[in-house]
Formats: C-alpha cells, sequence, structure tokens
C-alpha cells in the first residue's frame, strides 16, 4: 500500500477559516481607527477655526461683525467637514460676544461622539465646571442630517 504525503481539503478549509476571522478582525480595526482619526481631525479644525476667529476679533468688544467666509480664507482651510458636511459660524443672537461653530452633515454615531466630547473652551464647558460636554444638537436622523453647536466666547 502507498502512503500519500500532502494536505487534505479539510485543512485546507481550516487555514481558510482562521485567515477570515483574521481578516474580519483586521477590517473592524482599520475602520475604528478611521472614525477616530476623522473625530480628531475635526476637534482639529474646530480649535483652527476658534484660535484664528479670536485673532482676528480679538480687538474687539465682540463678534458681531465676524464673517465666516474671510475666517475660511484667513485659515486657509475650505468649511467642508471629514464626514462631507460643512462647518458655519454665526454669532451668537442673545450674546454677540459669544459665537457659535456648527458642524453639520453627520451621522448619528459621530454625532453622538462629538456630543459627548469635552469641548474644553466653550461656554457650555466651562459654565458646567467640566461636567458636561460643552456641545448641543440634534443626533435623531438616522441619516446624514445631524448637527453639533458648539458656543465659544464669554
Amino acid at each position: 500500500m502507498r502512503q500519500e504525503s500532502g494536505r487534505s481539503i479539510i485543512e485546507m478549509l481550516g487555514v481558510l477559516a482562521i485567515m477570515g476571522v483574521i481578516t474580519v478582525g483586521a477590517i473592524a480595526m482599520i475602520s475604528r481607527a478611521m472614525r477616530t482619526q476623522k473625530l480628531n481631525m475635526v476637534n482639529d479644525e474646530v480649535m483652527q477655526i476658534v484660535t484664528m476667529v479670536r485673532n482676528i476679533h480679538g480687538e474687539y468688544d465682540d463678534f458681531s461683525n465676524m464673517n465666516g467666509t474671510t475666517i475660511f480664507g484667513a485659515i486657509g482651510m475650505s468649511n467642508k467637514n471629514p464626514y462631507g458636511g460643512l462647518y458655519e459660524l454665526a454669532v451668537d443672537s442673545a450674546n454677540p460676544r459669544q459665537f457659535i461653530v456648527t458642524i453639520n452633515g453627520l451621522g448619528k454615531t459621530e454625532c453622538e461622539s462629538l456630543l459627548a466630547k469635552g469641548w474644553t473652551d466653550s461656554v457650555g464647558y466651562q459654565k458646567s465646571n467640566g461636567q458636561e460636554g460643552g456641545a448641543t444638537g440634534s443626533c435623531s436622523s438616522s441619516g446624514t442630517n445631524n448637527v453639533v453647536y458648539i458656543v465659544y466666547g464669554e
């Protein structure tokens, strides 16, 4: 009787199953890393916008003459956020010493993450002594119609 050497089909299927599990895990890790990177990018861009608004309007008592287009032009960045929506700037109508950074075009998960984040220099964060994130918004849409508002100023 002759004995054959080599791999059986069962062994090959086992190896393929293990490789499949490893691939699914890697894809999940890459996806999580990409979400984290986008959130970090939004944080960096919002801080850049806030810094530039304060630099440009620092000599004034309020932000009533603020122009969002001018701010984005001075920064040299687009008003488009990493999620495909837009950043918008507006003066708080109730208090011209405050301005609002709006982040729109967010999915539900991204919106909830940005609401939970501690925007340390925002008015809401400071008034709550760091107990609240400082952002408000609506994260009820299952699509990309969710919006986050962050108020800065005095």
